[in-house]
């Protein structure tokens, strides 16, 4: 799976002009599931996304986890994270994983990020989404996680 964390002030998804999602002080997970990946995988992520220390302490160091600072969790599919431009201008996004399964690690993702986390929020699935967000710090980590 790979992901882009983005540690936000307020972060926030339309779809049809309607907010589905909002967080306050917290991280983006921009999600995207690529062919071979598994629950246990979407699992190791989620493990590690919610461990991250990149939250400030009292001395102003990245010492701090999403756990540790009580944020909440915006998390967005995005396919085209898997996107290979290695030939030509047009990207590829053959890795991605195909769409029912994409769905469902997506949803396995946010089943047990709910089940971990006490605030956490979602775009749709396979829809276009406007996500709007403050970044803060800037502060932006991409991770690849493999079985």
């Amino acid at each position: 799976m790979i992901t882009v964390l983005q540690r936000v002030s307020e972060a926030s998804v339309r779809v049809d002009g309607e907010v589905i999602g909002q967080i306050g002080h917290g991280l983006l997970v921009l999600l995207c599931a690529e062919h071979g990946d598994s629950d246990g995988v979407a699992d190791k992520l989620l493990a590690k996304i919610l461990k991250l220390r990149i939250f400030s302490d009292e001395a102003g160091k990245m010492n701090r986890s999403l756990q540790d600072v009580g944020g909440g969790l915006l998390v967005v599919s995005q396919f085209t994270l898997a996107a290979d431009v290695a030939g030509g201008n047009r990207p590829s996004f053959t890795q991605a994983a195909r769409p029912d399964e994409g769905r469902r690690l997506y949803e396995h993702f946010v089943a047990q990020a709910r089940a971990a986390h006490p605030v956490v929020q979602t775009g749709r699935f396979a829809t276009d989404m406007k996500v709007a967000l403050v970044n803060d710090g800037p502060i932006t980590i991409p991770i690849r996680m493999t079985a």
